[in-house]
């Protein structure tokens, strides 16, 4: 029988603390000028503040000097004791080499709560061939006619109102859609170029570009993390903001566009969508709540570091000691404004997430299991976001010092007001699909995707006709349908996506409408309606029915 051989289990690795040494990708950087703090990098994009003191000491560690030999170096008023303890903070903040190979950069990177980003270049070549254009357009007479451009856009919106309005509310030529998509991709480009070409300006290396998924939306990143090396904070806000004052210059110039093409133009349509699209990214772009440039900009013009994360701390701390009691110490007890700015930033990502989900539920209602199952995902994904949040501050109640009785009688309550808005409130349910009607008007029908479940549909139940349009869709009639019976049949494409024109494509099952008044769209999207339920039986009927076989 052989013999029966024991292996120690895995270790995390660990710094030497004894003789240690600063970690491969970690860098030290001096001040740029003077009465300026130090930075320590860890890795491509994050940046730390310190002192001279604790910035020297990372420079001495080499792992060849013990605490005294390292105290000695450093001189007064280092001591060894000193020395041990700095080390084992900067151990925790794992800034020492552990003997673990440095990590390979990765080109897919998660960003909570949910950005996922794809390195696709670095770009700091290619913008530092790029400054004397950008020089050159930094001169104050290009700035102010590019001003000038910005603002005439919003003139020339509100001038094209009506044209504006009618736009959005109805299906696009897919050759001009194209257009609109590519015109708005292409400015997030050059958005997150003019951040790197003036990070690069200043000073400063940005370290990587590619896109991502923000929110369940595909939009560019620049990474101009370097900028908190630069010793003035205008500069940053400078940086933070070139992207956004280069897309309000694009979208002046579509909507200056517009207006000189004349009110018969066919790209007229195209081109007020893409100024208002281009407009409205600016708007969101200068949010403070999330990590996007306006919030950047605040960070840099209040030089704080990490602002939101200090403040939606202090948000938990305030909520914490309200909800379960507790002992708390703010991160920013210095600004009074902390706390409802932390509220704030803690809320805003789950109303970006639901309104996402809000504004895509009936396309992706109208794609069946697929669609459903995305819906699903964003909805699980926010649930845990809230549970786990939730569980941190009852963990973090706990370490305060707050009874644990009256942590479980706060969990119990909060369960309980769930339980009851999910019984009490009451929401109308519907079914979302498309409509064609033949073209002397006379058949009409209610159409899904094939392979969709339609447990939902029933006779006799109301329907309600909408414009299927990018922005907008107003409705345009009422029917009911005559039957539960379907038949095979193709459908265009704007019976369920806003694109107009092209031929009968989509596989689909068409049920019999009768309809009160024949609309002057031939197709379009359509709402069944399926009753009024509980908050849970409407997500089950509205996201879950799908899933389930026909």
């Amino acid at each position: 029988m052989p013999a029966l051989t024991l292996t120690k289990p895995p270790t995390t690795p660990a710094p030497d603390l004894e003789h240690p040494r600063t970690a491969g990708h970690v860098s030290v950087h001096p001040p740029t000028e003077p009465d300026l703090p130090w930075v320590v990098q860890r890795g491509e994009s994050q940046h730390f503040r310190v002192g001279p003191d604790l910035a020297k000491l990372l420079q001495a560690l080499d792992g060849t000097r013990d605490h005294q030999a390292i105290a000695d170096t450093l001189g007064s008023p280092w001591t060894p004791g000193d020395v041990d303890h700095a080390v084992r903070s900067l151990a925790d903040k794992k800034l020492l080499d552990d003997g673990t190979p440095p990590r390979k950069t990765r080109r897919v990177k998660l960003v909570p709560p949910l950005t996922i980003q794809f390195t696709v270049l670095k770009p700091d070549k290619i913008l530092l061939r790029m400054q004397p254009l950008t020089r050159l357009l930094s001169h104050k007479a290009v700035s102010v006619a590019a001003t000038v451009l910005a603002l005439g856009g919003l003139l020339a919106l509100a001038i094209c109102s009506p044209d504006l309005t009618a736009a959005v509310s109805r299906p696009m030529n897919p050759y001009a859609y194209l257009a609109v998509v590519l015109g708005i991709l292409g400015t997030t480009a050059v958005h997150e170029f003019a951040h790197g070409a003036v990070l690069t300006h200043h000073g400063g290396r940005p370290t990587r570009m590619g896109f991502m998924l923000f929110y369940m939306s595909p939009a560019f990143f620049c990474d101009v993390s370097d900028g908190w090396r630069l010793g003035k904070p205008q500069q940053r806000v400078q940086i933070a903001l070139a992207g956004i004052f280069v897309q309000a210059v694009a979208a002046g110039g579509a909507g200056v566009a517009a207006l000189l093409v004349g009110q018969d133009s066919t790209w007229r349509g195209p081109l007020l969508v893409t100024a208002l699209a281009i407009y409205l990214t600016c708007a969101i772009n200068l949010l403070p709540l999330v990590k996007l440039d306006g919030y950047i900009a605040l960070m840099s013009h209040l030089d704080i570091s990490h602002l939101r994360e200090k403040a939606m701390t202090d948000a938990l701390c305030a909520l914490s000691r309200f909800l379960f009691g507790g002992t708390y110490v703010r991160e920013l007890s210095h600004k009074p404004w902390s706390v409802p700015y932390g509220f704030a930033c803690l809320l805003f990502p789950l109303y970006l997430v639901g309104t996402a989900l809000t504004l895509w539920s009936g396309m992706l209602q109208r794609l069946g299991v697929t669609g459903s199952l995305l819906f699903l995902g964003g909805v699980g994904y926010l649930v845990w976001r809230l549970a786990k949040g939730f569980w941190k501050l009852c963990t973090s109640a706990r370490l305060a010092g707050a009874p644990v009785a009256r942590i479980v009688a706060v969990c119990v309550l909060a369960a309980g007001l769930l339980g009851f808005a999910a019984t009490a409130i009451k929401l109308p349910a519907s079914f979302a699909a498309g409509y064609t009607v033949s073209a002397d008007g006379k058949t009409a029908s209610v159409v899904v995707p094939e392979g969709t479940s339609t447990s939902l549909i029933a006779e006799g139940a109301d329907v309600q006709l909408r414009r299927n349009g990018l922005l907008s869709r107003p409705p345009i009639g009422t029917g009911r349908l005559t039957s539960s019976e379907s038949t095979a049949r193709n459908a265009p494409l704007a019976a369920l996506i806003p694109v107009s024109g092209g031929s009968d494509l989509l596989p689909v099952r068409a049920y019999p409408l009768a309809l009160d008044a024949v609309p002057a769209e031939r197709s379009g999207v359509a709402e069944v309606k399926a009753g009024t339920h509980p908050l849970w039986k409407w997500l089950a009927v509205t996201y879950l029915s799908p899933l389930l076989p026909n």
